[in-house]
This record gives C-alpha cells, structure tokens and sequence, in this order.
C-alpha cells in the first residue's frame, strides 16, 4: 500500500472520530503534520466547517436563528492558499478538488470553481456532492453546453437535475424516463419524475407517482412536502391529513414534516399555527426554499405585507430561480397598490414559469389597474394565459370583457363563445355563463342572426334572476321585428 494510504492511519482515524463528533477544529489540529491526500482533504475540510460552524453562530448572535448578515467564513483565505498550492504542484486527487472548488464558489471565483469541479467529476464522477456544486454554477444553459464532461451515466443524472433547475422540465423528464430504462427501481427517479410532472402542473399524475412511493418506502419524508403541496391544490383534506400524521410519527424533526404539519394546517385556515410550523422548519434548516415561500403565503392570507415580503425575499437570496417568490412578491406589491413594483415581479415569474396561466393572469391585472389602465397589454397577457390552459377560467372571459369595453363586439363575441364552449365541455354553470348568454344574444339580434339570438335566450329562461326577464323581453322584440319584415319585404319586391 502506498506511503499515505497508511503512515498516517492512525492519526487519521482519531481524526475522522472528533470530526463525526463535530468537533472539526480538534480533527485539524490532529492531522496538522500529516501528508496523505485523505489526511489532507479531512484536514481542510473540516478547517471548512469549523469556518462555516463560526459563521452560523456569528448570525445568530448577531440577527438570530432567521436572521441575516454580512458574516463570513473566516478560514477561505488561508485555504484557498494552501488548495492552489496543492494544485499547481498537482497532488490533488478528485476529493480535495471538490473542497476546492466549493472555497472558490464561497469566495465568489464561479469560472475557476467550475473548471476545478468539472476536474473533480471527471476524475471520480461518483460524487455525488461535487455535482450538485457544479450545478449550482451552470446558471444558464449556455453555461451548462460550455462545459466538458466525461461520458458516463452519473452525467445523465446531472444533466436531468440541472435541467430542472434551469426550468427545462420536459428535457428533464424525458432524461429522467431514459434513466428509468436502466434504473427501474430506484426511488429517486420516481421522486425526480413526479417533480418534472409537479412543475408542469400534472398533478394527477403526480399523486399516483408519489402514492406508489409511499407504497414501496412508507418511511420515507424526503420530497413528501411536495406531495402535500399537490394535496393542498387539490384539497385533499383527509390525503393531507393522513400526511401529515404518518410524518409526525416517522420524524417529526426534519424541515420536510414541518412544511406538510405547515401545509395540513392552512388548509384548515389555521394561519398563525401554519406560520409555527413553517418557522420550525427554517430552525431546522435555514435555507430551505419551500418554507420561505410557503411562510410568504401565509403572511399574504393573515395580511401581514410587510413579513410576507420579507419571507419572499429571502427565498428569492437562496434561489433566484424560483419563480413562486417572485409572484409572491408581485401579490404582496399588488395588496399594497403598488402595480409598477408588482408587475415588475410578475414579470420576473413569468420569464421563469411562462407556461403557468395564473403568472400571466396576474400580470394582466396588474395591466387593468386604474394606475395603469393598458388594456392592449392585458389582453396580451390574458391570451398567453388562454394558450397555457387556463385552469381557473378566467381569461377567456377576461378578454370579452376587455375587447367588449374597447368597442370590439365581434371580438368580444369570438371570446364570449369560446369560454361558453368551454364551460359547456367542463359542464360548468354560473354568473360568465349568464354573462356570455346575455351578451351572445344581444349581439346576435343587433346583426339581425335572430335564430342564434332565440336560441341564447332560450337557455336564459331556464334561469330564475333578472336575466330571464332580459331574456323575455328580447324573445318578444325579436318575435315582432320579424313579424313585421315579410310584408315590408314583399312591398319592395315588382310584381
């Protein structure tokens, strides 16, 4: 075996002891004169987390367990000095590379962190940490084309990951299938496909995928707060409860359990318990997204602005991708009559999310504001909105309204026809449905098409408000009028 494989085992293995204890500063000081590369690599790293340990109760003291502020890792400089050195003299080996490139990322050198992780990568690709750095330095996808992998199928799992976080949900579905070809059982890629569906908005197929998982692995907690967030949207009061309970039981003490306990309680309105919850799980973990936004909403429904906007804010530090604090924040500047910041965010979440209808129904009426007052730039949107499946059907509606306002009647009734069409499928009744039959049958009898008139006040008179009286009243005019048009007719015809 070879020189640093064993001289320092010793050291090595006490080392590796006081660093499972945490006790990170003691394990440095031990290998403080050893020179094998594992010697060396748990050496930094745990110099690493004693920095990163520091820095943790530095923000504490200074701002509190949610708190933010300017502190710093103080051991980066002096390791950052020692890795280069160790890389210009070429006794890296793929393990110390990754630490490096993680003390160049801390630092803010994004180019050279990423050439040293793809370094890392490419010379020990089942490390599984060091890819997740590198994605988080693949920013955009021209970034992710620049750099150069080895072939190997950990790079497709790569690929799909990062393809997720760059919102390149069908390239990262349709990766995630070609890995289920060769990994048929692994729970990860069940979890990873159900999030490709959820950020689609699949939600049926979601709750099957996320049900067969529980079904293989009851225990398990990991990604269930996305499952709940499906059961939310839908719901699902006694799925989410059930959750909730089984979660409770498992490990109640993890980020994931306390957003969906979070989640079962603002279904059941119980917004200050809801915000407990979301709260603990930022104790737990402070830079988990989900908690962020979920609190932000919360905020919005009790409406407290000011810590709803706060909330978002501090979701958008940890991933400026995530395209639900960005409309959080466009929701918590609109409660506050302030369109131009909101559609400033909106638009940020459209960019991100632009197949979601609800951003684009959100950024139209901001366009509608009296502020504002840009109809053209609203029906825009609320055409996005109706090419996207507009699930809460709103825009259809939206854009006769507008269209109906501007003077337009053929196209206010090209609208008005589709969303009655729609509503008709969907077997749908209410207030846009009277509306459109209302309007329909006006604009039909202006034109003088009296047969499709009659036919939409027919179906008003199964109403029992005033629109079956409106509907009555046009019946009998129109009766009239053609009655009167056979003799007028004939009188201008030459014999």
């Amino acid at each position: 075996m070879e020189e640093d494989e064993v001289v320092d085992s010793d050291f090595y293995l006490l080392a590796k002891s006081y660093f499972d204890c945490r006790e990170y500063r003691r394990a440095a000081h031990v290998l403080r004169d050893q020179t094998g590369k594992k010697s060396v690599f748990l050496r930094c790293y745990a110099l690493y987390l004693a920095g990163e340990k520091r820095k943790e109760e530095e923000m504490i003291e200074l701002e509190g367990p949610l708190g933010k502020s300017d502190a710093v890792n103080r051991e980066l400089i002096s390791l950052e000095r020692e890795l280069s050195t160790l890389r210009k003299n070429g006794t890296m080996d793929p393990f110390i590379l990754y630490l490096y490139g993680l003390v160049l990322k801390d630092k803010g050198s994004e180019n050279l962190a990423r050439t040293v992780l793809v370094e890392s990568v490419n010379s020990y690709p089942w490390n599984w940490n060091s890819w997740l750095e590198l994605q988080s330095l693949c920013t955009t996808i021209d970034i992710l084309n620049s750099i150069n992998l080895n072939n190997h199928w950990m790079k497709d799992f790569f690929l799909a990951s990062t393809y997720q976080e760059l919102r390149m949900h069908n390239e990262a579905l349709t990766k995630y299938e070609y890995l289920q070809g060769t990994f048929g059982f692994s729970n990860y890629l069940q979890a990873q496909i159900a999030k490709a569906q959820y950020s689609l908005r699949e939600f049926e197929q979601v709750e099957v995928v996320f049900e067969e998982l529980l079904r293989n692995d009851p225990y398990r907690v990991e990604d269930m707060d996305m499952y709940s967030n499906v059961l939310y949207a839908k719901e699902c009061f006694s799925a989410l409860s059930y959750l909730a309970h089984r979660v409770f039981t498992t490990d109640k003490y993890r980020p994931e359990s306390c957003c969906i306990i979070g989640n079962y309680y603002s279904l059941k309105g119980q917004h200050e318990k809801s915000v407990v919850y979301f709260r603990r799980a930022l104790k737990l973990n402070k830079n988990y997204l989900s908690a962020w936004t979920l609190m932000g909403h919360e905020y919005v429904e009790m409406k407290n602005t000011p810590a709803a906007i706060d909330a978002y804010r501090r979701a958008v530090d940890i991933n400026p991708r995530d395209y639900r604090a960005w409309y959080g924040l466009g929701q918590a500047f609109e409660m506050m009559h302030m369109p131009f910041y909101a559609l400033h965010y909106f638009r940020k979440s459209v960019f991100l999310q632009p197949n979601d209808s609800r951003l684009w129904i959100a950024m139209a009426q901001c366009y509608e504001t009296e502020q504002l007052h840009m109809l053209e730039e609203a029906i825009k949107c609320y055409r996005m909105a109706a090419n996207c499946n507009d699930s809460e059907a709103i825009a259809l509606n939206q854009l006769a309204k507008l269209h109906h306002a501007l003077g337009r009647d053929e196209e206010a009734a090209f609208y008005y026809k589709k969303d009655l069409e729609r509503m008709e499928a969907e077997e749908r009744e209410g207030p846009n449905m009277v509306e459109a039959l209302i309007f329909l049958a006006t604009h039909c009898r202006a034109h003088n098409r009296f047969e499709d008139a009659e036919v939409y006040c027919t179906r008003l008179l199964d109403y029992t408000g005033p629109e079956k009286e409106t509907a009555k009243s046009m019946l009998r005019g129109m009766r009239m009028a053609q009655s009167s048009f056979p003799a007028m007719d004939v009188e201008h015809f030459p014999p």
